[in-house]
């Protein structure tokens, strides 16, 4: 009958060494309160930091030889994705909302999509405005900028031009970013 052994796997730990994972001879450690102890072998270190009741983590891998702190693994852990939440609120962040017209919109109509618009850049979104064209209406291109221009003219007060209308095959397009 084949038996099959199983492997201990060393614990999944965000890449980075603590305790008996550290595979260095030497070590410069740092103590809780950072201070240098020095450069130690790495059983001595680890010796130290279970007199503290505290985990050994390989803060610099690279360097040589390593630099290992002294430290609570699981609150360095804990402060690291807080910091990363914390980063995360900071970020802005933004969508791109189309709105699409033609170059025969009507004025009722328009001034909706100018509604539409607003309500977008308020909200901190860029806006793509795109004029469709379809048959011979391309050669309307006149009209489908002017009343590019016009949209852009409506929402100075709230929005720049950040591409100014050009052509994408048969439709023209404008973006538009909050101030």
């Amino acid at each position: 009958m084949l038996r099959r052994c199983r492997i201990a796997r060393p614990r999944q730990t965000d890449g980075v060494n603590i305790n008996r994972q550290i595979r260095a001879k030497e070590v410069r450690v740092i103590d809780p309160d950072g201070n240098q102890i020095g450069i130690v072998p790495t059983h001595k270190a680890l010796a130290t930091a279970n007199d503290f009741g505290l985990d050994l983590v390989e803060v610099s891998p690279n360097a040589s030889p390593p630099v290992c702190k002294i430290m609570d693994y699981g609150r360095y852990k804990y402060e690291q994705t807080k910091k990363l939440q914390e980063a995360k609120k900071k970020q802005s962040t933004f969508q791109v909302k189309e709105i699409k017209v033609r170059p025969k919109t009507g004025e009722h109509d328009l001034n909706v999509k100018l509604g539409h618009i607003r309500k977008f850049i308020e909200r901190k979104d860029k806006v793509k405005v795109t004029v469709m064209f379809r048959g011979r209406e391309i050669t309307l291109s006149d009209q489908g900028r002017d009343l590019l221009k016009r949209i852009a003219d409506e929402l100075e007060e709230l929005a720049i031009v950040e591409q100014y209308p050009k052509f994408e095959g048969r439709t023209m397009v404008m973006i538009l970013s909050p101030k």
